[in-house]
């Protein structure tokens, strides 16, 4: 309370509820070992340039939390000759806020423009910072039915909990002002965008954004590069095809929604793909044979993954989902 008062008496007063919970709580992460920032909601944002008019900014390997700000995947943003496309929106609106500082230090032509790769929160939950600028949200029809179901009021109310002050109730979940319906091609400020549809995969909404001119695929959680997917209630069967069908793409760069860009494009694209037919393989096989979970687990050999970054955290999971869900195409 003392270091309460001391910030209010310091011209903090003013500031409304949300506000000021969201300086004290910023003010005493940053007091923490390993947690410091140059300022509140800042976390390092280095631009990694991947085209002559794209970027991209990448999340850290890890689960999010208040630590890290919730900035666990990546960003793009493509420089047209009249505006900035962003591609996704990252993890929490001060994160938003941060990448449009880094935009402003490449160029000053305005945001108008998100166009989103699914709806997922890491994904998502920065959209108000960008529509305070005026940019025009873009995304699969599909995305609707997830903003307008509970688990998506759930996952807030946890975020607001666990995430706090990057997400707090002032935080709000965004729908896009445009809803596509399949595949798409736009141009703007003289630059090509095409915006394929390859749900349900990952997500009912799954959207990657293909510049054909670089040959720069902004791929979304399709890809996660350098660590385990996170497969949740995916359709991997689906996952499988979209991946497949981007093997056919003319791509050079490839931007994960997760991990480094690559410059091997078909081999990431491989390596998401071996790793989900090796689950339904073997989760499949569990269930046909009616074999419990935890047997089946156990007795498979997971060598070629369990070095990857958030094997422990992530695996067993998406093996138990992916057993739910070879149980129901079996039945």
């Amino acid at each position: 309370m003392r270091i309460y008062n001391s910030l209010c008496g310091g011209g903090y007063a003013g500031l409304p509820g949300p506000g000021r919970r969201r300086l004290l709580a910023a003010w005493l992460l940053a007091a923490l070992p390993g947690v410091a920032a140059a300022e509140p909601g800042a976390v390092e944002m280095p631009l990694v340039q991947v085209g002559p008019r794209s970027w991209y900014v990448q999340g850290q390997t890890a689960l999010g939390s208040a630590a890290n700000r919730n900035f666990i995947s990546n960003a793009g943003f493509v420089v047209t000759d009249d505006s900035v496309v962003v591609i996704d929106a990252l993890g929490s609106p001060p994160l938003a806020e941060q990448l449009l500082r880094r935009i402003r230090g490449v160029t000053d032509k305005p945001v108008r423009h998100v166009l989103l790769t699914h709806y997922h929160a890491d994904h998502v939950y920065g959209l108000q910072a960008f529509k305070a600028v005026g940019a025009t949200v873009v995304a699969q029809r599909q995305g609707r039915d997830y903003l307008a179901s509970d688990t998506a009021q759930r996952r807030l109310e946890a975020s607001r909990q666990d995430l706090f002050p990057w997400i707090d109730e002032a935080t709000r979940l965004v729908p896009a002002d445009r809803w596509l319906d399949g595949d798409t091609e736009l141009r703007i400020g003289g630059v090509d965008f095409r915006l394929r549809a390859v749900g349900p995969s990952h997500t009912p909404e799954d959207m990657t954004i293909h510049l054909p001119s670089e040959r720069v695929l902004y791929a979304g959680d399709l890809v996660f590069r350098g660590r385990i997917p996170f497969v949740g209630q995916a359709d991997s069967r689906r996952w499988i095809g979209a991946l497949e069908a981007l093997l056919g793409e003319d791509v050079a760069t490839l931007v994960p929604g997760h991990g480094p860009h690559s410059e091997q494009a078909a081999e990431d694209l491989r390596l998401t793909r071996d790793y989900l037919r090796h689950l339904r393989e073997t989760m499949g096989r569990a269930a046909r044979e009616l074999e419990p979970f935890d047997e089946a687990y156990r007795r498979v050999d997971w060598s070629r993954y369990e070095r990857l970054p958030l094997f422990q955290a992530a695996n067993r999971m998406n093996a138990f989902n992916t057993y739910l869900l070879m149980e129901q195409e079996r039945d």
